[in-house]
């Protein structure tokens, strides 16, 4: 029940009788010559006085009305609250819409009220399946599409990196094991000490480059399920990244462009860990129930300030929350300096049948 409420309601009553009394007691002393509201206050039923009965009755109707009221109006407006906080959250196959309201009395708009709320529901439901069939939808340029264009030109980028800068790298690091091995600890301390941050450097930018790899060319999913692809990636990386990375997968039935950009949040994320987080063990989450279906992706990194917005772009997140808002969902982020990095993004779906069943 709402207290608030009973407590207006309850005072509310008790001004406007305490009126209607007044205006009451004036016209019979007006009208009634024999009348004197001393009356009140001289006689007593059962040792108490006549004026304490009729306040005494006026607080207790007071109190049972407002009451009934109060808890008729809460259940009705806890109901339709909640059904509003799931739609905010984008679960609009919620059980709390397979219920209806049951009407009390002819004057009632409950029903009414839940009519409007099924109707907007319906309304974002539509609107939602919209906008995730334009955002997989190809859009041509050319003979050629967006998306298309986009990764080739991605992918060329690819090859020169990993044909230039990569083995360059890789190159170097062996050019600093090879100094390290013919030398075996006779060099100076100072100069050890400096091939040992120049090892650490050259490692730091081979998982920059490994990172900037999976961001620039993505792998597909190639006909596998989104579940499926997840694990291969998180497979593959497991032997190329110094990361203890660890994963819970659900397998959600959804189409295909869809699975598509959720792999690519997927990639992304993972991406934004190895180029910054600085992190040594790393969460996959995929999960999906009735409606929605969410990826959560944990990091035990350094962490950032999410009052400082401007710096989300160089982090990479806003590649991800423009992909969610594309499919109608939402991506939230958790951080503070030192403490990791918790991405999650929710997106509601339809399944293609009722797996969960």
């Amino acid at each position: 029940m709402n207290f608030r409420l009973f407590f207006r309601l309850f005072l509310g009553q008790c001004l406007m009788n305490l009126f209607v009394l007044g205006i009451l007691l004036a016209c019979a002393h007006y009208f009634l010559p024999y009348f004197s509201i001393s009356f009140l206050y001289q006689n007593e039923i059962w040792n108490v006085r006549l004026f304490i009965w009729i306040l005494a009755i006026i607080v207790a109707l007071n109190l049972v009305f407002s009451f009934y009221i109060a808890v008729h109006l809460s259940s009705v407006f806890e109901e339709v609250r909640a059904k509003i906080n799931w739609l905010l959250l984008g679960k609009y196959h919620h059980t709390i819409f397979d219920s209806k309201l049951v009407t009390t009395s002819w004057y009632d708009n409950e029903q009414l009220l839940a009519s409007d709320i099924d109707h907007l529901r319906q309304r974002l439901i539509h609107l939602t399946s919209d906008l995730q069939e334009f955002t997989s939808a190809p859009v041509f340029l050319g003979e050629n599409t967006k998306e298309e264009v986009i990764e080739s030109e991605r992918s060329r980028i690819a090859r020169e990196l990993h044909d230039s800068v990569s083995q360059e790298l890789f190159a170097a690091m062996m050019l600093l094991s090879a100094i390290n091995y013919s030398t075996q600890g006779s060099l100076p301390s100072p100069v050890d000490d400096q091939l040992k941050k120049v090892n650490e450097v050259i490692n730091d930018a081979q998982t920059e480059m490994r990172a900037l790899l999976l961001h620039l060319r993505p792998i597909d999913l190639q006909g596998k399920s989104l579940k499926q692809g997840i694990e291969q990636l998180l497979r593959e990386l497991q032997h190329k990244v110094a990361l203890e990375i660890t994963w819970s997968l659900d397998d959600p039935q959804i189409e295909t462009g869809m699975e598509d950009h959720l792999f690519r949040i997927v990639q992304e994320g993972i991406s934004n860990t190895m180029r910054h987080a600085k992190a040594k063990r790393l969460e996959v989450y995929l999960s999906a129930s009735r409606d929605t279906v969410s990826i959560r992706i944990v990091d035990d990194g350094k962490g950032f300030d999410l009052k400082e917005k401007a710096k989300l772009g160089s982090y990479g997140l806003s590649n991800i929350e423009e992909r969610a808002k594309g499919m109608g969902g939402r991506s939230n982020i958790i951080s503070s300096p030192g403490q990791g990095t918790i991405l999650t993004v929710t997106v509601p779906y339809k399944p293609l049948f009722n797996y969960l069943a």
